[in-house]
């Protein structure tokens, strides 16, 4: 059926613009996640090859220093000696991030679980590829500031998406957006106020359509 002039195709089939609204959704989750992800990768590839076996790199006055080391355990060094336990850890987190992104309608979540994916991935894969072995693999760390544990870019996204969850839980932004109900309802309600007139306003119309004439017999 043909909807009515004026109407947007999101009235028409509110079904259709939510499923359009969680695909973007996730499509802004992978964006994210591939680009922390790549930043991370590079990143640790060239200072592997650009520092090792040399002195740190000072940046901004001292402020930050670029050292290369290889950590066994989590984020900013915790956990050493641990470094399985960890791998698995961060497989089950990637496979609930999949698995949540298929009722993703939210911009923000999009954008904190594709940080928290990609920062994920990208110190998953050292502990899968880099020595001394698969899912015990060294995490290269290179950034030092001072008083603080010396990380990466994928520590650094891991954190932020951790911050970012924790303030959109504090406001109450649900992690499915507006729901595909809520929409239909709202749609519903857009409807009735602008439908057909009733029967009362098509009574008043042929009194308003009587007034020039009557005015013109005076």
């Amino acid at each position: 059926m043909q909807s009515s002039p004026g109407a947007s195709l999101s009235d028409a089939d509110p079904q259709l613009d939510s499923a359009t609204g969680r695909v973007r959704r996730i499509g802004v989750l992978a964006a994210v996640a591939a680009a922390i992800y790549l930043t991370d990768v590079i990143s640790k590839i060239v200072v592997v090859a650009a520092l090792s076996d040399r002195d740190p790199i000072e940046l901004l006055g001292g402020i930050l220093k670029l050292r290369v080391t290889r950590n066994p355990g989590a984020a900013f060094s915790i956990g050493v000696g641990m470094t399985v336990l960890f791998t698995l850890i961060a497989v089950i987190v990637v496979g609930v991030i999949i698995r949540t992104a298929s009722r993703l309608y939210s911009l923000p979540w999009a954008i904190a679980l594709g940080m928290l994916l990609g920062g994920a991935l990208g110190n998953l894969t050292d502990r899968v590829f880099r020595s001394p072995g698969v899912l015990r693999g060294h995490v290269v760390d290179f950034l030092a500031l001072p008083h603080w544990p010396i990380f990466n870019v994928a520590d650094s996204a891991i954190v932020s998406a951790g911050c970012l969850m924790v303030l959109l839980s504090l406001l109450g932004v649900p992690i499915e957006g507006r729901s595909p109900d809520a929409a239909t309802s709202g749609n519903a309600g857009r409807a009735d106020q602008t439908g057909p007139a009733g029967p009362a306003d098509r009574a008043t119309e042929p009194a308003e359509a009587t007034e020039p004439a009557d005015r013109a017999a005076d």
